[in-house]
């Protein structure tokens, strides 16, 4: 039986009044057991946090927060394997559409260009994510919060989200659905919250890695959306904050597996 362990810590300055989000909270894991602990400290007192639970099983926290010094704990054991995500009927249809990251209107003669001939799904799927880890170089820092997959298709580089988004709308442009999954990930490196796509293949969700940082069989589901705008670990809506530091951990107990590129892996 596998076991993970994940953890976060965030320091943030709030300098206004605000609401905050958060969604950092492993998703719910049906099958495998979940031991895990999550805390608010604004200038030392406790904040409790109301969770909302989305229709793909995001849990984001939220909570009004004044001016004062912020810090967040979560720890997370996860004991075996859960059951694979659950297609909706409507999965079909929303992740082929472009979205905010997703731009795959933007790709649909290109993709056709670079991947017409491959009609095997599997096949598109292996082709498209080494096509993308191999045009794009892996450069901390290098990418704008506001970059879509057009923005890294130009530039070159990017991060984990950059590539997922890259991947995402070709895949889409290709009639494949494909979405985004914010992860935890044992073995990453950079040690950070990690962003994969995940497309859908034979009527079941597999994940697709072009940055091939950690393997997909480790993987624990965060938040899963059509892109980064639904995924985020820290959102605000008015007011201001400043975030200081975020130190992620994820750690799988014995040796790392190895990752088969042409194998599909669903997150499970």
């Amino acid at each position: 039986m596998i076991s993970r362990h994940v953890s976060a810590r965030l320091d943030i300055d709030v300098t206004d009044d605000t609401i905050l989000e958060f969604q950092i909270a492993v998703a719910p894991h049906p099958g495998a057991k979940v031991d895990e602990a999550l805390s608010f400290t604004l200038d030392g007192r406790s904040v409790q946090a109301r969770e909302i639970t989305t229709e793909h099983g995001n849990r984001i926290h939220i909570f009004p927060a004044a001016p004062g010094k912020l810090l967040v704990s979560y720890d997370a054991t996860v004991e075996g394997r859960t059951e694979p995500a659950p297609v909706a009927e409507a999965d079909g249809s929303v992740f082929l559409r472009p979205s905010r990251y997703a731009e795959a209107d933007k790709f649909f003669g290109f993709a056709a260009a670079e991947f017409g001939e491959h009609l095997d799904t599997e096949v598109l799927l292996e082709k498209v994510a080494a096509w993308v880890g191999s045009r794009l170089s892996y450069v901390p820092g290098s990418s704008d919060p506001t970059d879509g997959a057009l923005d890294t298709l130009l530039s070159s580089q990017g991060v984990c989200r950059d590539y997922a988004h890259l991947v995402i709308a070709m895949l889409r442009a290709l009639n494949v659905p494909a979405r985004l999954v914010a992860v935890y990930a044992p073995g990453c490196d950079p040690m950070d919250f990690h962003a994969v796509a995940e497309a859908l293949v034979g009527g079941v969700w597999r994940v697709v890695d072009a940055t091939c940082l950690a393997p997909r069989s480790t993987l624990v589901r965060i938040a899963t959306g059509r892109d980064a705008a639904d995924t985020a670990f820290l959102d605000n809506h008015r007011g201001a904050i400043v975030l200081n530091e975020s130190v992620v951990t994820a750690v799988v107990d014995g040796d790392l597996p190895k990752d088969d590129l042409s194998e599909l892996v669903s997150i499970t």
